[in-house]
């Protein structure tokens, strides 16, 4: 989730924060200007007891946020200024339950993301800014197809409006311990992005999680990634299109994408495939007998990864390391298959012509992480408890599935959950 990609239907408005001045700069005026603000503080945050998921106050949390933003060079009035009548909003930590990434049917979620409506926007959009496409492409090495469609699923290519206040939405998954450490370090990354002078607080408007302007970066990946590729001084992702698609670009890049790599192809299965093949080399991929579905003959030289996502029944996909990047912008596989199908569309290629299983089952958030604690117990090596999924837990999982008999798709199903005592939870 290093971009921050976050959408949501609800909305919340920003209130308008007046200017306050410059941060002190010199280290004796800025404890001194902490010091007599401190009261200040405690009248806009004290008297505010709504209470985080782990029971620690708002205010006490604001309290510990301030020392660390002091020690990270953050002035008070930088501070005051970002916090000023903020309260928790009860609608951020709805929403963060509901994340469209989890637990939806694959088909579904890619044909939402990757619609019709979508598609000619789309084009239309490539006509338009053709010559920036090209400039960014040939700077950066990312396909503009793929550029375009991370601009149309994160903000409907500009048109979306971002009405989170960024400061509020981060404050309150801080204080909830939302994911702990990561929200509370983006509230000091936006603290940096407002010291800085790089737009003003009522601009700060976002995702309910804070992912900010139409490539909905948080603010860290504001920090590193984000380019003033129009030449006016400013990387204004909320505004310039150059920027976005430019920042975009970056992003990728900087994240290990690898000019001219497809990010996969679809592809069929013979009948008598060994499923505990799981990795391999494009000329090992075909000797084992798969074939591009599009009929095209698969690369001669390069690796990909197998990839059932809604099991062996379903669509089935090589895909390569550029699709691992596309997970860095998002680490959910739905979300970069969407985006992957999304690209291919604006390329003029057909959609994925493997049919979705009409029962197709995806982990809730909450019985990912379950999985994943109960795969770690059996011994397996897992990265982190989050909810993400990469493809040497879905090996884990075909580990598993051959040891129960089952055939090793990686895909964990409501059969392989109950054989493995996970039981299916909410979000």
């Amino acid at each position: 989730m290093a971009a921050g990609s976050f959408r949501s239907r609800e909305l919340d408005h920003a209130s308008d924060v007046p200017a306050i001045d410059p941060p002190v700069r010199n280290a004796y005026g800025a404890a001194m200007t902490w010091r007599l603000l401190l009261p200040v503080l405690a009248l806009l945050c004290g008297g505010i007891a709504v209470r985080g998921e782990t029971g620690t106050s708002f205010a006490a949390f604001l309290d510990g946020l301030r020392a660390d933003a002091q020690r990270q060079g953050i002035a008070a009035t930088t501070f005051a200024e970002a916090f000023a009548g903020l309260t928790p909003d009860p609608n951020v930590l709805a929403a963060r339950r509901h994340a469209p990434e989890y637990g939806k049917p694959f088909g579904p979620y890619i044909a939402s993301l990757a619609s019709a409506s979508r598609i000619g926007v789309g084009v239309r959009k490539s006509a338009q800014w053709n010559a920036t496409l090209r400039a960014v492409e040939q700077k950066y090495g990312v396909d503009s197809s793929i550029l375009l469609s991370i601009w149309g699923v994160e903000s409907s290519f500009g048109e979306s409006e971002s009405r989170w206040d960024v400061f509020r939405s981060l404050a309150t998954l801080a204080a909830a311990r939302f994911q702990h450490p990561l929200f509370r370090d983006e509230l000091l990354a936006a603290l940096q992005i407002l010291q800085q002078g790089r737009i003003p607080r009522r601009a700060f408007l976002g995702s309910y999680a804070g992912a900010m302007g139409q490539p909905q970066f948080l603010p860290s990946s504001y920090l590193k990634y984000a380019v003033d590729f129009d030449g006016d001084g400013a990387a204004d992702i909320w505004n310039s299109v150059p920027d976005v698609l430019a920042s975009i670009a970056n992003y990728l890049r900087q994240s290990g994408w690898q000019p001219k790599l497809q990010w996969g192809f679809e592809v069929t299965v013979p009948r008598s495939f060994d499923y505990r093949a799981s990795r391999g080399t494009f000329v090992q991929w075909t000797a084992r007998g798969l074939r591009r579905a599009d009929g095209a003959t698969l690369p001669a030289v390069g690796n990909a990864i197998l990839f059932f996502p809604s099991g062996a029944t379903g669509p089935a996909f090589l895909v390569t390391d550029n699709f691992v990047v596309l997970k860095k912008f998002n680490n959910s596989d739905a979300y970069a298959l969407a985006v992957a199908a999304l690209a291919d569309r604006l390329r003029g290629l057909p959609a994925f012509r493997g049919r979705w299983p009409a029962d197709d089952f995806q982990l809730t958030r909450s019985t990912r992480i379950a999985l994943q604690h109960r795969l770690a117990a059996l011994g397996y090596k897992i990265a982190d408890f989050d909810g993400h999924f990469d493809f040497d837990l879905r090996d884990a999982v075909r580990d598993q599935q051959r040891r129960y008999g089952m055939i090793p798709d990686g895909y964990p199903g409501r059969t392989f959950l109950d054989r493995v005592g996970v039981q299916v939870r909410t979000p």
